[in-house]
């Protein structure tokens, strides 16, 4: 498990739970984010002065950080070791060529458009709860959030699906959106 700063990044192969990720938030709210004081504490783990963690093995890569943070090297040496995976948790994280490169070679990529819509989902909700002036439990935001987020993915997969299996979830969120705007428009007389 990685978490990179603006420092580095740190490796901790016995994986971030528990305290660890208490101690990265109490961080993260000081306005101290750098990553080597997670080794500091935690001596176990490795720190990688100047480096962006995409050169680690892993199954599964969550750019979340910045956007553009994720580039075609980055790309070729998370292909290189694996990864299975890359589910962007930001806004753009990951380079147009970066991207092409993770489709041109079957790795499943959500992009953020899909795989970080339920913070606008989210919102969205509540703007609902607002306006018809209820409030509804935390279970039931989870539970409508849950629905919301299965569409999206229902809708990612089915628009996205190619003729040999793979789902490019790029081309499937792009469709899902145009289709959803397309209908709002014929439903609203615009068009």
């Amino acid at each position: 498990m990685t978490v990179s700063g603006p420092d580095g990044y740190i490796y901790d192969k016995d994986g971030i739970s528990g305290e660890k990720i208490d101690y990265l938030l109490e961080l993260r709210a000081t306005g101290n984010n750098r990553a080597e004081d997670y080794v500091t504490k935690y001596p176990s783990a490795e720190f990688h002065a100047g480096k962006r963690p995409w050169e680690v093995k892993c199954d599964v890569a969550f750019p979340c950080a910045t956007q553009n943070e994720l580039d075609l090297e980055d790309a070729i040496k998370l292909v290189a070791n694996g990864c299975l995976c890359v589910t962007e948790a930001a806004n753009m994280p990951s380079t147009l060529e970066a991207i092409n490169y993770f489709l041109d070679n079957q790795v499943l990529f959500s992009p953020g458009k899909a795989s970080n819509a339920g913070g606008v989902a989210t919102s969205g909700l509540e703007m609902t709860q607002n306006s018809i002036r209820l409030n509804w439990t935390s279970e039931e935001v989870d539970a409508r959030l849950k629905e919301i987020m299965i569409g999206i993915h229902k809708a990612c997969r089915d628009y996205g699906k190619e003729d040999n299996g793979y789902v490019n979830y790029v081309k499937g969120a792009n469709i899902a959106g145009f289709v959803k705007v397309a209908e709002a428009m014929l439903a609203q007389g615009v068009v």
